[in-house]
């Protein structure tokens, strides 16, 4: 694997990765972070371990990075017929009533044992989980063993761009935990979850607790009944905008728990303009997104950051470069990445992570989509799709359910992505549904790109080797035109690559003069005059270089910036 590493990574403590709270709209102080050093070892399926034994360790590794990533410290790649072991010990000083073993993410499959008895097993890679171990725990020395196993692109499961054969657009595979594992000490009464909805239109924030509890806002006590909406004034309420990201501070206590939290006042909805095009809104006004594809991979970490500041970094560079927006591509990121969307001011649409088998990529991903042709997506057509197999649909739905139920309370968060390109598509209009039956608060965009079935909030083109244009509608398509994809202008630059020589982008450029021109002028002479004609909204490829590809507009190791800011093209 090629030694190309971020400044953090650069200065990385293997001690203490990652230390901040991992979920910061549902904050409490009782809690002990389990990241940092572990034992591991590696074996074939066929030559079980039957737990952990003295001398079966084979080195340490660096959690939450995985054995692929550079910052693990391992540089395995683990294969479908192997599985990847976990143990460390980890001290309670004293026991309460409930405790709580939380993962943020584990690619893919995994049981976790605590005192040599089973905790409980999860299955999918992108999704947090968590086990009640209380009964398991013992005051003083604990002991923490878990196995995992990732059939990555050799099964249906959910992947996003992993590859076992990396090249172009898809990148490294990589396995088991890969977000903060961490523990909650807790009372036995607490408050599990709060969903929080804005209405902006009668200045109230709408909360539903899991049990009875009491919400402190604006230095306001208000009595909470559990599992109904229970509506709170905002007194002179301040609307959140990329512009103006104001955030209100609330706070929950049920019995003896106390949780801070946050929550922001806007609108995301679909309406007309003054001459009667559909528009995206933001706040009932026509918002216009200018975004970016992100990724969120990094050299030296893969899908997990270097450190909390390099999340932060990518945000703030886009905003500086004149973008509000970022749609968070076929990955569900860190939850304190969200967090900083949130205190920035930046706009996200969020992908579902795809699955299916490789057989979606003939015809389906190939030249149907350049020539227009939209492929039904229904029963028929689920082998096309690689989407034949029945548990795979039925996993991408309980994963879709994990994902708007642990995003749902994000304030940045605008638009829901539940297919991209064709991968791994099927039933797009039940994925619509099945999202609008838990979340009505904001847009969709149902089917990316390609293959689009004619439902959710928007007609989404995506535009790489011609001239950007409208798209063609049916008479009576009332949704918002948005360019999901165009862009992707390359230039590499020597010692920032990952691997030279060898690189991949849709137009290249051999200096950064003649991309920046390009890439001023694709904004100007192609994109602007497509706004008055009903484009809503544009996602130019991409925030950094990953791997092989170079067309971001950072460097993969994001010590370069490759253009500059977009000073004087306003797309409002």
């Amino acid at each position: 694997m090629p030694n190309l590493l971020t400044r953090w990574g650069r200065d990385f403590d293997r001690h203490n990765p990652l230390p901040e709270y991992p979920r910061p709209q549902f904050m409490r102080d009782g809690w002990i972070n389990l990241n940092g050093i572990w034992d591991y070892a590696i074996y074939k399926q066929d030559k079980p371990l039957a737990g952990w034994q003295p001398g079966k360790c084979q080195g340490e590794i660096t959690v939450p990075y995985s054995p692929e990533a550079q910052l693990s410290g391992v540089g395995h790649r683990l294969l479908p017929d192997e599985t990847l072991c976990y143990r460390r010990e980890f001290l309670l000083e004293e026991l309460t009533p409930v405790t709580l073993l939380h993962f943020g993410a584990v690619d893919h499959a995994c049981t976790a044992w605590v005192n040599q008895k089973e905790a409980g097993s999860h299955i999918g890679g992108f999704t947090p989980f968590s086990f009640d171990i209380s009964a398991l725990v013992q005051q003083g020395q604990n002991e923490i063993y878990i196995e995992v196993t990732d059939p990555s692109d050799t099964s249906y499961i959910s992947r996003g761009k992993q590859s076992s054969k990396p090249g172009g657009i898809w990148y490294s595979s990589q396995s088991g935990i890969w977000q903060t594992v961490w523990l909650e000490q807790l009372p036995q009464r607490y408050l599990a979850s709060v969903r929080m909805e804005p209405d902006i239109d009668r200045a109230t924030i709408n909360v539903t607790p899991s049990d009875d509890c009491v919400a402190i806002l604006q230095d306001e006590r208000h009595a909470l009944k559990a599992g109904v909406i229970n509506k709170i004034p905002v007194k002179d309420m301040r609307l959140w905008s990329p512009e103006n990201p104001h955030l209100y501070d609330i706070h929950f206590e049920c019995g003896d728990d106390r949780i801070q939290s946050y929550f922001g006042m806007r609108k995301f909805s679909l309406g007309k303009d003054a001459q009667g095009i559909s528009r995206l809104f933001l706040n009932n006004e026509p918002y216009f997104h200018n975004g970016l594809l992100d990724q969120g991979y990094w050299p030296d970490g893969l899908l997990t950051p270097p450190s909390d500041e390099a999340l932060l970094h990518d945000i703030r560079e886009m905003k500086r470069l004149g973008f509000n927006m970022l749609r968070k591509h076929i990955k569900i990121e860190l939850l304190r990445w969200y967090y900083h969307c949130d205190r920035e001011g930046m706009l996200v649409w969020q992908d579902m992570v795809n699955g299916g088998r490789g057989g979606q990529r003939l015809g389906i991903n190939g030249a149907l989509p350049f020539i227009g042709a939209r492929v039904k997506d229904g029963p028929r057509n689920y082998r096309r799709f690689g989407r034949e197999n029945a548990d795979g649909r039925a996993q991408y739905y309980a994963e879709l359910d994990c994902m708007v139920s642990c995003l749902q309370n994000c304030v940045s968060l605008a638009m829901w992505v539940p297919f991209n390109e064709g991968w791994g598509q099927f039933d797009a209009n039940k994925a619509t549904h099945f999202i609008l039956e838990r979340d009505k608060s904001r847009l969709i965009d149902e089917a990316s790109g390609w293959h689009d079935q004619g439902g959710g909030d928007c007609l989404s083109s995506h535009i790489y080797f011609r001239p950007l244009k409208a798209a063609k509608r049916k008479r009576g398509d009332e949704r918002a035109f948005v360019m999901s994809e165009f862009g992707g202008y390359s230039y590499a630059i020597k010692h920032h690559v990952w691997k030279e020589g060898k690189v991949f982008g849709y137009k290249k450029f051999d200096s950064p003069q003649a991309l920046q021109a390009a890439f001023a002028t694709l904004y100007e002479k192609q994109l602007l005059p497509l706004i008055p004609q009903g484009l809503s909204a544009a996602v130019y490829t991409q925030v950094s270089d990953i791997e092989d590809e170079v067309n971001g507009l950072l460097t993969y190791d994001r010590e370069i910036c490759k253009v500059e800011p977009m000073e004087g093209i306003k797309l409002e």
